[in-house]
């Protein structure tokens, strides 16, 4: 009688086993036609590297580890000794520069002012000439009287000399006058030569001060970037920095995270993406907070399996193929009408369950 009662328990406790594990695998299968689900997630939120602009050793550092920052507030600073040389050094030249511009503009001047000396020389020695070509004129017509008077012994061999004197005295006047012309005018030529150099040159002045203000404002700019600033509101990571450490230009140093924003990467097989669109509605779970569901929208799928952006993406035309499930990246927002408070907690990295509602 014994007997029979423990195997009526036992065949109970079967029977409700059964029971159970039918009605738990029929909510389990109804659950899957309208959800699908992965625990291969995490959360992303923006991680914005700090990273010097210029070179230099750290003179101080204002923040520690895991400090809250507003946009603005500084960081650290690099010595800007430096670049406050190389601000002298660039307004000097700058001053250099505005000094041998003003100095062309005076031989500029100075040039202009000699071809008009020299083209004033040109019209005088033409009118020198015109005067000389008439009296030459007139000594001509003189010999030719007198070489007929003297021809016929009407005067003295003394008037003809005489006569003879005054031709080749104006013949020689009217020739150097033409010399002289012609030297007025090479000297113009050869002063309009140097005012054209004189204009280059002062363009290459105004260019050399165009250059000397923008290394001016380059080297002020450099010296801006000796003290590194926030770009974001957030919270700094892990801060590996003292006073007197090298930095390099483009070395990344730490990170600033943006708390007021997070995102969820879900990583799906291929064969889960069926169904999958995006606008539909998630439902999240952070081991960290498993008492708060998190909701979210699918918002976007990658254009291509994570395998394929690993640093040795898979050839599948070498060596033996075995076929493997891919995954794809699917990003979620988490909705605004989650506690805010809640979504400022999560972090980078965090793992999270993910439940798609399909339908």
């Amino acid at each position: 009688m014994e007997k029979k009662s423990t195997n009526k328990k036992f065949t109970i406790i079967i029977g409700a086993l059964v029971v159970l594990g039918i009605t738990y695998g029929t909510i389990k299968y109804l659950h899957a036609l309208s959800h699908e689900e992965t625990d291969d997630a995490q959360i992303e939120k923006n991680m914005t590297p700090i990273i010097p602009r210029v070179s230099g050793y750290i003179s101080k550092v204002y923040i520690k580890d895991n400090d809250f920052v507003k946009k603005g507030d500084t960081l650290f600073t690099i010595d800007p000794k430096e670049y406050q040389l190389k601000i002298e050094e660039a307004i000097a030249n700058l001053a250099s520069a505005e000094g041998n511009f003003e100095v062309s503009k005076a031989d500029i001047g100075s040039v202009l002012a000699s071809i008009s000396v020299s083209d004033a020389n040109v019209k005088s020695a033409f009118g020198n000439i015109q005067n000389a070509k008439i009296k030459l004129g007139l000594a001509t017509n003189d010999f030719n009287r007198y070489n007929n008077l003297y021809q016929n012994h009407s005067i003295t061999k003394q008037q003809y000399e005489q006569a003879l004197a005054a031709k080749q005295e104006a013949e020689n006047q009217v020739s150097i006058l033409e010399q002289q012309q012609k030297a007025s005018a090479y000297q113009k030529t050869a002063t309009q030569a140097k005012s054209k150099v004189s204009d280059k040159q002062t363009d290459v002045a105004a260019a050399n001060i165009k250059r000397a203000k923008a290394q001016l404002e380059s080297a002020r700019l450099n010296k801006s970037y000796t003290v590194i600033t926030a770009a974001i509101d957030g919270q700094v990571s892990k801060i590996d920095l003292q006073p007197g450490q090298l930095v390099q230009p483009g070395q990344s140093l730490f990170y600033i995270i943006n708390n007021n924003e997070a995102w969820v990467i879900a990583n799906f097989k291929e064969t889960q993406l069926n169904k999958m669109l995006t606008g539909q509605k998630v439902t999240l779970k952070v081991d960290a907070y498993p008492d708060y569901d998190f909701n979210g929208t699918v918002t976007s799928f990658s254009p291509a399996t994570g395998s394929r952006f690993s640093i040795l993406p898979p050839d599948n035309a070498t060596g033996n193929f075995v076929k493997t499930i891919q995954r794809l990246p699917v990003k979620i927002s988490i909705d605004k009408s989650n506690d805010a408070e809640k979504v400022k907690l999560l972090r980078p990295g965090m793992n999270v369950e993910v439940d798609v509602h399909i339908k």
